[in-house]
């Protein structure tokens, strides 16, 4: 990846929260097949977990709530910036865009970090539209910018976003409500979905990083044949033993 423009070597990476805030190398997962490392989700301020944290299986995969607890920024790059520098991979760091103003600051913070190549915008469920204009207008700089959205937001405003400096989009989760809880869903259920919105995108003219839902090689490989740029993978990182070749 070059800071000049958003380019991988393999087309394989993290999504978002997968695999904490650096790579760790103890951690059973394929480094050498990714071609970038994706950041847990990374706010300005402080936040805590959820009051209430849960994870409620359901036939195809599991709904989570986890407040995306995070130290904020400042302190994110105390603790690991030595360890991105220091990264055979490269960095993408996803910011929390909830507030504009305070996108502008994570972004130019950034950019003088050694070894972050990109940045990923990831948002609130509800925000206007408006909101999510500004925050990429603010986030435009040195790094390329991937633009992280639920299914239901990539063909509608897509095509604005990248006309607004966005190099990219890439699946964010979508929502769902289980047992009383809402949270993010993950699992191997979700993959149809997702590879119907990417072929939808790439007809569109969307550079599209596909994800939601890919649990094997051959899902990832569907992934790129129906159009991905690349494609990010999940919580099937967390058993252990998943391979992409």
């Amino acid at each position: 990846m070059s800071k000049c423009g958003l380019f991988l070597q393999k087309p394989w990476m993290n999504s978002a929260g997968a695999l904490g805030f650096a790579p760790e190398v103890r951690q059973p997962v394929p480094w050498s097949e990714l071609g970038a490392f994706v950041t847990a989700p990374v706010s300005w301020r402080a936040r805590l977990p959820a009051a209430e944290p849960a994870l409620v299986e359901f036939p195809g995969g599991f709904l989570l709530h986890s407040g995306l607890p995070n130290p904020g920024l400042p302190a994110v790059l105390k603790q690991y910036a030595h360890k991105w520098a220091r990264s055979t991979l490269p960095v993408i760091v996803h910011l929390m865009a909830d507030r504009p103003g305070e996108v502008a600051r994570m972004a130019r913070m950034l950019e003088n970090v050694e070894n972050v190549a990109a940045l990923e915008l990831g948002f609130a469920p509800l925000l206007a539209d408006d909101w999510i204009y500004s925050a990429v207008e603010q986030a435009v700089g040195e790094l390329p910018l991937i633009v992280n959205l639920p299914w239901e937001q990539v063909l509608r405003l897509g095509p604005r976003l990248l006309a607004g400096g966005a190099e990219a989009l890439s699946l964010a989760p979508p929502r769902g409500l289980q047992e009383g809880v809402s949270g993010r869903l993950f699992g191997p259920g979700l993959l149809a979905q997702s590879l119907l919105v990417t072929s939808e995108a790439v007809r569109a003219g969307i550079p599209l990083i596909g994800g939601c839902g890919v649990y094997s090689s051959a899902d990832a490989q569907a992934m790129l044949a129906a159009g991905a740029l690349a494609v990010q993978v999940d919580a099937v990182f967390w058993r252990g033993d998943f391979s992409l070749t």
